[in-house]
């Protein structure tokens, strides 16, 4: 399995729902380092995974819909408890979206897996992986 992975980082403010979450349900800020990882089993004709100028610019693409934003405010996060684990599916799901409609060029539809990792800090970090 090969793989290639691109990285961003966004800036955003959120709130949780919960007793689970203490004093985090209070509006608070948090920045992610963002490591967006597109595999496949063997090389493109170019002996590449993915063109990592535009895996860069579809991650670059997607953070951009979501950075500076407080994310309590925004519809498409209406009632969803924003964590880090879920923020990485919504990332991923986004990425795939733009995968499948070329924004990667052709040889990237044959990605296998994308693996998308928010790091909150140097200790603490949650992934989700999906096919495309």
């Amino acid at each position: 399995m090969f793989s290639v992975t691109v990285r961003d980082h966004m800036m955003i403010a959120h709130s949780f729902r919960g007793e689970v979450f203490g004093p985090a349900q209070r509006l608070h800020g948090a920045t992610y380092v963002i490591d967006a990882t597109f595999r496949r089993d063997a090389l493109d004709a170019d002996n590449i995974v993915v063109d990592i100028g535009r895996a860069t610019e579809a991650l670059r693409a997607v953070v951009g819909e979501l950075t500076y934003r407080n994310l309590d405010d925004e519809a498409a996060f209406a009632d969803v408890n924003t964590s880090t684990e879920w923020l990485a599916k919504v990332v991923a799901d986004r990425l795939a979206d733009r995968l499948l409609a070329g924004a990667l060029g052709d040889g990237a539809r044959d990605v296998s897996a994308i693996a998308v990792t928010l790091h909150e800090s140097h200790v603490a970090w949650a992934s989700y992986e999906r096919a495309p």
